[in-house]
């Protein structure tokens, strides 16, 4: 305290000095003083200025080594240790169905009759539509009388053979005819056949974009089928990650539109690189009992690439000094307070924030969470929670 009252004083006594010095050039020179007076005066007044400064900085020098109640910044810690830690490449994805396509008519004709509605479930080899085969329902029926005439006529030649009347060539005539016939009945029956919309599988009519009544042709989509009680997600990654993907690797799927998420795995890999941006395919294969995913429904895919349990730490508490090196703050206990320890480090994975360390901490470390951006290496800090 006496120090502290020396150095108000002296303060004090200075600022006095500074004063008298200002006014004595500044004012009006009186008649019983010369210039030669003031200006000894002038040069008294600075050395008694340059002798009390010196002797304050000594004395605020000696108060700063005594004074105990020096300020020491204040920090807090975070405490190290074992955690699960998982790595992931995030990527977008695709809903796709084997079994979705738009069906299409073999042979162009008008549409007689749609036979199913949108939105309804048929079954496989169900008839959905039907064009018109007048022309081919008559060239039936005139092969079917040929036909029968045919067979008429070769029954009687084989009868005649079996007894041996008649000529071989004869028989065989017959039967060439009746064959022929069969074999042209088939053709016929396929082409009727493809003058109708059948479903190959079961499912659900999805849309149907033709009209009775308007000419089909086999270019033109008659109606889409359906069938989602199994589904795959289908994705590209890019090539920088085919080590880290393989069949059965762990993914998780989220479907955002619909508010849905589920955990599976990967399927199948792709063994082709798109050159055009170098990434490879991946299918995730999906159970759709609740018939929730649609085609075409985006995914967000989230691929389990690396997996560990070791120290995980907040990232924002890893640096990086001049040289490049990863480092952290750590504390040691020095009496009441701590000293920081700067730390080399190893990261070696870092994902979602959070930092797998795996050279440098061990679980009984301590680290500098806020302030650790403030210190420096040995300083002395105090820990506050």
């Amino acid at each position: 305290m006496k120090h502290l009252h020396k150095i108000a004083q002296m303060k004090h006594l200075l600022f006095l000095i500074m004063v008298t010095l200002v006014l004595s050039c500044d004012s009006p020179t009186k008649e019983s003083q010369s210039l030669t007076d003031l200006k000894s005066k002038k040069e008294i007044l600075i050395k008694e200025m340059n002798r009390i400064g010196t002797e304050l900085k000594s004395v605020e020098t000696a108060i700063s080594k005594l004074d105990t109640l020096k300020k020491i910044m204040t920090v807090t810690s975070f405490n190290a240790e074992l955690k699960d830690f998982n790595h992931y490449i995030e990527v977008q994805g695709t809903v796709k169905a084997d079994q979705s396509i738009e069906l299409h008519p073999e042979m162009g004709g008008t549409v007689t009759a749609i036979l199913t509605k949108e939105g309804e479930n048929v079954s496989k080899g169900q008839i959905l539509a039907t064009l018109d085969s007048a022309v081919i329902d008559n060239s039936v029926l005139q092969l079917n009388t040929q036909l029968e005439l045919a067979t008429t006529t070769f029954e009687r030649q084989a009868r005649l053979w079996e007894q041996n009347i008649g000529s071989e060539i004869q028989y065989l005539q017959a039967k060439a005819q009746k064959e022929g016939l069969e074999n042209s009945m088939k053709s016929m029956k396929a082409q009727a056949r493809k003058m109708k919309i059948i479903a190959p599988f079961s499912g659900v009519i999805d849309q149907i974009f033709a009209k009775t009544g308007e000419l089909s042709a086999p270019q033109m989509p008659f109606l889409r089928l359906v069938n989602l009680s199994n589904v795959y997600v289908e994705s590209e990654v890019t090539e920088t990650y085919l080590k880290s993907i393989k069949k059965g690797t762990e993914v998780l799927l989220n479907f955002r539109s619909i508010g849905s998420s589920v955990k599976a795995s990967i399927s199948q890999v792709g063994n082709f690189i798109n050159p055009n941006n170098r990434s490879f395919k991946t299918r995730i294969n999906l159970k759709n009992t609740t018939n929730d995913l649609k085609a075409n429904l985006l995914a967000d895919i989230k691929i389990n690439d690396f997996k560990a349990n070791g120290i995980v730490i907040p990232s924002h508490l890893v640096q990086k000094d001049s040289n490049d090196q990863t480092f952290v703050y750590t504390m040691e206990p020095v009496g009441i307070n701590h000293k920081v320890v700067k730390t080399y480090i190893t990261e070696a994975m870092k994902y979602d924030n959070r930092s797998f360390i795996s050279e440098g901490l061990v679980s009984t470390s301590v680290l500098i969470d806020k302030g650790a951006r403030l210190v420096n290496n040995n300083e002395v800090v105090k820990l506050v929670h």
